[in-house]
Parts: structure tokens; C-alpha cells; sequence
């Protein structure tokens, strides 16, 4: 171990934030003012799926793999890997200038030195935690494909039987039950960071929760996290990890300090007000797009789910009826940004080869409207059901979250269900926490779905349908997603996405409407700040500010 002696350049008076900013004309040395909404649940990558969470983690650890800005693979703790030509073998050289760092802060878990190399061992140790069934960890089925993960999973064997092995201490050796072309993908996300196992026992069962419980070998360290539900002064304060900034791998700010904050609303008023300089929000209504900067991401997408508990919904020719009569061109209005039009489960910022999957995979091939045969599944339906007059349709309203969509434009889809079918459908509109609960206790006829996944992946797209009862009735999800994981290369994985999708939709229990943006809006002072639309996650690992 080595010991490293830093230039201490916080000055802490009455105030945390009374911090002075070390900025150039370079863009480098800024402490960044910025927002969570909520505490983060864990400072766990094997554990957390919040997007506070997501966000800490992302500029607190590094793993094996990382993806650019436009979706591509790239290696991050890695000098180079090797694939065996059966797709079973993954052998990874860990570079050797990436280091824990520790901020003592008053814990004797490290008696001298504050910083130490990330092994192979620690990956070792943060994947036999995925698999743990003991852990829970949410995504430990991600990860089944790993030689004896299944097994694991399931409580037939133990972690250690995981075919991950530190061959020395930078030669990790994974080994799978089976090829899978999702899997450099999956060692970028968050959960693939390392986990040093002597650190996580010392915590005693507070790993991730508190400021004296999180290492770093990524661009920044947590030197203070403090949240008191009762209280307004919640702040999470991080310092650049100056161990891991070299030539190759600089980091670019000196600070980043967030408060956490319970509500959207009074971060975009802290936006408006200059006291942050950037946020993330699913709605850019009443943000000045000429003074700020506002980057997109298309990743969710919007469709129509049936309670299956329903008589009438539960009807496939009922659900056809309605997803025939929908001319989804004629719904929004020629200027909106926000929303598309969607024929696909798959949303368009799910990238693959670089690219958008979308633009591999056109989803108007699975374009269908045509008000005879709406009409004809209507009749059909009737007979089914033993009824003659659509008046079943009265108390049947659409169940949207309040800001998810303008309604106008489900008003606009009503309208057509009408024209085409003599039914009449209404919208209720309610808060986000309502529409979870009515969800859950499925106390809903029709309901507009936010669909995205966990990452940038279409694996984590089709996982949704397994184990979500209002996404799962029409489609095996379990099946659906063991398929993709099997899939042996690229051209076999766009094949099989192509193939679920069609599979998903001809059981019309989720009908794709619109496509959705989500933002990332900040000052036009900043650039290189990075959002991952699917985690919630914002990089500021080469973040600039010229103020």
C-alpha cells in the first residue's frame, strides 16, 4: 500500500458549502451545486435502483466496462479482455492504477494508508454478492448467465461455487453457463462495480447507508451525506478522488455538493433561482431552452395496459377492438417534441452497435390500425361476452400519472375510440403515488404504462413483463427474457428482440402509444455533463464550467 497526502483545500466554517471553487479557463476545478430528489435508498451498486442513488454511485465507483455517449462498450478499469471462441470464457487484465480511497473521517478501518489497489478479488467478492439469494440483490437474474449462477440463485449452491475467479490480482477469469451477447453490456452498469470484502464486513450491516460506510474507486468520495427527514439541510458533499485523475483518466471538477430535496418543484425553482446548475426532469414546460442547455433521451415507452381481472378487458378481441381503432399520426400535434409516435415496445434510446436499436429495427413494421377490422373485433368481442350495447364502456376511464403526458392527447385517442366504436372512454388523472397504488392493487380498466428499463439495454425492456402483473397476462416474461439472454451474438440478439416484441404485441396487453423523453437541462455555462436516462444517473467525471 502506498500512502497519499492530499493539499487540503476545504475550509469548513459555519457553513459545508462555504467551499471556494478552484476554477480555470480550462472549465476544470469547479465545485458543481446540485440536486437529488430524495435520500438515496443505498450507496450499494449491488443493492440500489433509485435514481439519487444511481447518480452517488456513478461518480463514486468504477467498474470493468463503461459506455460512451452513444451507447458504445468501452473499457474502463480494463487494459484489455479476451472472449474464447465459444463465448464461454472472459478473461479481464485490470489495470493497476485504479485505487480504493478511503476518507478515515473517524473509522479505524484503515490504521495508515487511505488509498489502495482494486484487485480481481474485489470483483470476485462483488458478484458472488449479486448471486447471493441471502442479499436480494435486485439484480441477481441479470446476472444468472455466470457459470453455477442459477444454482446459486435458487439456494442450490453456494456463492463461492460462481465462476469468477481472481487468477491473481489483476487477472479476473468469468466463466458462463452459456453465451450471452448482453454481457459486456451488463459489466457496465452500476452493480458490476467491485466490492472489497475486508471494508464491507467492517461496516457491520451499514454498508452503502452512511458517510463512514461507502469506499470510492471511482472519480469522487463521500465526505459527508447527512439526512434528516424532519429536517431541510440535507446535504450529500463529495471531493474528487485525485488518486484515481491521471493523464488518461483525468477528472475534471473539484467538488460536487448536493442537497436533497423531497420535491421536483423546488429543485427546478433552485434552477430558475441559479443555486444549482443542473437537474433531470421527465417535463421541460417553463424551461428557457435559449439560456440553458437541454439534452433528450427518448427511454420510455408509453402504452396501454388492461386489468386482467376484468371481464371485459380480459377479452383479447375487446383489447384488439381498441388497438385497432388507435390512428396514432392523427393523435399529436405537428410541433410536439416531447412524445412520438410508437408502434414498438423498445424505445429508441436503447442502443446497440453504437446506434439506436430503433434505427436497426424499424417499428413500423408492427403498424396496425383499420377501423373494419376494429369493428369486426368488436363484434367478435360482443358475442364472446354475450352483450350487444358498448354501455359496459361508461365508468371506464384511462388512469395516467398527473404530468406523464398532456391529456389532451389521450382526449384526442378517446375521441377516436368513439368515432370508430361508439364507446366512450374518460381519463382520470392522478398523482404518481396514486397511480403506483391503484397499479399495484390494480384498481384500474385501462391505464397508461410507463414501460423503461433499469439500463440501456433491451434485455432490461423485455424483463419488465416478468414478474409485473399488469404487463405479464398476455406473454410469458420469464421465457421472453431467458431467450434473449441465450443469445450468442449481436445479430442473434436483434433477431430474438424483433421476434419478442412482435410476441408482445400480438397479445394486446400492452399497446405501445407514444415514445417519451426524458432531460437533462442545465446552464449554458456547463458541458460534458452526462445523464443516463435509464438509471436516472448524471456523470461529472469530465464535467467543465466556464462562469
Amino acid at each position: 500500500m502506498k500512502k497519499l497526502t492530499f493539499l487540503v483545500c476545504i475550509i469548513f466554517t459555519a457553513s459545508l458549502f462555504s467551499c471556494g471553487n478552484d476554477d480555470r479557463g480550462d472549465g476544470s476545478g469547479h465545485m458543481y451545486d446540485v440536486s437529488v430528489l430524495g435520500n438515496p435508498q443505498s450507496l450499494d451498486p449491488q443493492y440500489a435502483t433509485d435514481s439519487a442513488s444511481n447518480t452517488i454511485i456513478k461518480n463514486l465507483y468504477s467498474g470493468l466496462m463503461t459506455t460512451d455517449s452513444n451507447g458504445n462498450i468501452m473499457c474502463c478499469n480494463v487494459e484489455s479482455y479476451t472472449i474464447s471462441p465459444d463465448g464461454l470464457e472472459y478473461t479481464f487484465t485490470l489495470r493497476q492504477d485504479n485505487y480504493w480511497f478511503f476518507d478515515k473521517n473517524d473509522n479505524d478501518f484503515i490504521d495508515d494508508d487511505e488509498y489502495f489497489p482494486v484487485t480481481a478479488k474485489d470483483y470476485v467478492f462483488a458478484f458472488r454478492r449479486i448471486l447471493d439469494p441471502s442479499m436480494q440483490s435486485p439484480y441477481a437474474d441479470d446476472f444468472s448467465c455466470i457459470r453455477n449462477g442459477s444454482n446459486i440463485i435458487a439456494d442450490k449452491a453456494l456463492p463461492e461455487t460462481a465462476g469468477v475467479i481472481a487468477v491473481d490480482d489483476y487477472t479476473l477469469n468469468i466463466s458462463l453457463d452459456y453465451p450471452c451477447a448482453e454481457f459486456l453490456g451488463l459489466l457496465a452498469t452500476n452493480a458490476s462495480c467491485p466490492c472489497n470484502r475486508e471494508f464491507f464486513y467492517s461496516t457491520k450491516g451499514r454498508y452503502g447507508l452512511d458517510d463512514r460506510s461507502v469506499m470510492s474507486n471511482g472519480s469522487f468520495f463521500v465526505r459527508q451525506w447527512f439526512y434528516d427527514p424532519y429536517g431541510v439541510n440535507n446535504i450529500l458533499y463529495m471531493k474528487k478522488n485525485s488518486v484515481n485523475s491521471n493523464e488518461e483518466n483525468e477528472i475534471i471538477p473539484s467538488f460536487l455538493s448536493f442537497t436533497i430535496e423531497s420535491d421536483e418543484n423546488d429543485i427546478r425553482n433552485m434552477f430558475r433561482e441559479g443555486n444549482i446548475e443542473c437537474f433531470t426532469t421527465e417535463n421541460i414546460d417553463g424551461i428557457n431552452n435559449k439560456k440553458n442547455i437541454i439534452t433528450s433521451s427518448c427511454a420510455t415507452t408509453l402504452g396501454l395496459v388492461f386489468n386482467s381481472d376484468d371481464k371485459y378487458f380480459s377479452c383479447l378481441s375487446m383489447r384488439k377492438a381498441l388497438a385497432f381503432s388507435m390512428d396514432r399520426g392523427k393523435i399529436l400535434d405537428e410541433n410536439e417534441t416531447d412524445i412520438t409516435v410508437a408502434y414498438g415496445v423498445i424505445p429508441p434510446a436503447v442502443n446497440l452497435l453504437g446506434r439506436s436499436y430503433r434505427e436497426l429495427v424499424s417499428d413500423k413494421q408492427y403498424e396496425f390500425y383499420g377501423i373494419s377490422e376494429a369493428e369486426r373485433c368488436l363484434s367478435v368481442a360482443q358475442a364472446e361476452l354475450d352483450i350487444e350495447e358498448p354501455a359496459y364502456f361508461e365508468d371506464i376511464k384511462i388512469l395516467v400519472s398527473a404530468g406523464t403526458i398532456d391529456t389532451d392527447y389521450l382526449n384526442r385517442l378517446s375521441q377516436q375510440w368513439y368515432d370508430a366504436l361508439g364507446v366512450y372512454i374518460g381519463i382520470d388523472e392522478v398523482t404518481q403515488s396514486e397511480f403506483n397504488r391503484r397499479i399495484a392493487e390494480k384498481d384500474y380498466g385501462i391505464a397508461l404504462y410507463p414501460l423503461k428499463a433499469k439500463y440501456n439495454s433491451g434485455l432490461s425492456v423485455i424483463e419488465q413483463f416478468d414478474g409485473n402483473e399488469c404487463l405479464e397476462y398476455s406473454v410469458n416474461g420469464k421465457k421472453l427474457k431467458d431467450e434473449i439472454q441465450k443469445c450468442s451474438d449481436v445479430s442473434e440478439l436483434v433477431e430474438c428482440y424483433c421476434k419478442q416484441e412482435s410476441q408482445i404485441l400480438d397479445g394486446y396487453g400492452f399497446v405501445p402509444v407514444f415514445y417519451k423523453n426524458s432531460y437533462l437541462v442545465m446552464s449554458n455555462d456547463n458541458e460534458d455533463i452526462f445523464y443516463d436516462a435509464f438509471t436516472g444517473a448524471v456523470d461529472f467525471r469530465i464535467a467543465k464550467n466556464y462562469s
